[in-house]
């Protein structure tokens, strides 16, 4: 038996999230529905971290053990061929046995996607549609603020599954090209919906409706309450998993 390490790409706006869920449609199913039938029996799929339905991915990493004789080239040829046309398997390598997709990762990084003027159809599908623009120098020092470690209890929703809340963001910040507005962080671990309140935070401060140093405060209250909305899903991409 060897190990691979599996690096994904997919639309999440027809599933249900990543992990296998009893009464939706997950992309761990879809992927696991197409290795069983290019290798004749199930095999357990690891992924490198959760994904809220409707998010997407443009780089997710998951690991499985199969047979010696299966060449990586032909691996992911025979996947793709399965697979729906909104997941892909970019790559497919072998790894240590010992490799372990979620715990060998150090960090990942998120974009969430915002465009300006006109309803798009084009756009509506992955970024989330504003009516004016916010100003992109106070989102951004709202952006440095979350820099660093800190408790990010109050930028999590209730839905969270651990104890600590502590988590170390060591890239964060605000862009703008064209029409489109991108808000991107990189951290060593991400809270339940933490990228999608991190960025409704800074569109309140963008559009005047948060102070810019309202993260001190939260990180200080924990208060859930003092920052922005929880924004769709389907402006945010999971863009790289960091091993």
């Amino acid at each position: 038996m060897k190990r691979v390490l599996l690096t994904i790409a997919f639309d999440g706006t027809n599933y249900h999230g990543w992990q296998v869920q009893p009464n939706a449609v997950t992309v761990q199913q879809v992927l696991g529905e197409a290795i069983e039938e290019l290798l004749g029996a199930p095999h357990n799929i690891t992924g490198c971290s959760r994904t809220d339905a409707g998010v997407h991915a443009r780089e997710f990493c998951c690991h499985l053990d199969c047979g010696d004789n299966i060449p990586e080239k032909a691996f992911l040829t025979g996947l793709n061929s399965i697979l729906p046309d909104d997941v892909a398997v970019v790559s497919c390598r072998e790894v240590s046995d010992d490799f372990h997709a979620r715990y060998n990762a150090k960090g990942k990084q998120y974009a969430y996607g915002m465009y300006m003027g006109g309803k798009n159809p084009f756009d509506e599908r992955y970024f989330l549609h504003l009516n004016s623009e916010p100003d992109i120098n106070l989102m951004n020092f709202f952006a440095k603020t979350v820099i660093g470690t800190h408790d990010f209890c109050g930028f999590s929703s209730s839905g969270r599954t651990v104890e600590n809340t502590v988590r170390t963001v060591s890239e964060c910040f605000v862009e703008k090209t064209g029409n489109k507005i991108y808000f991107k962080v990189t951290a060593d671990g991400f809270l339940y919906n933490m990228v999608r309140i991190l960025t409704g935070t800074a569109l309140a401060v963008g559009y005047g409706r948060c102070n810019c140093n309202i993260a001190e405060n939260i990180f200080i209250t924990k208060d859930r309450s003092l920052g922005g909305d929880t924004l769709p899903p389907h402006g945010l991409f999971l863009e790289k998993v960091i091993y």
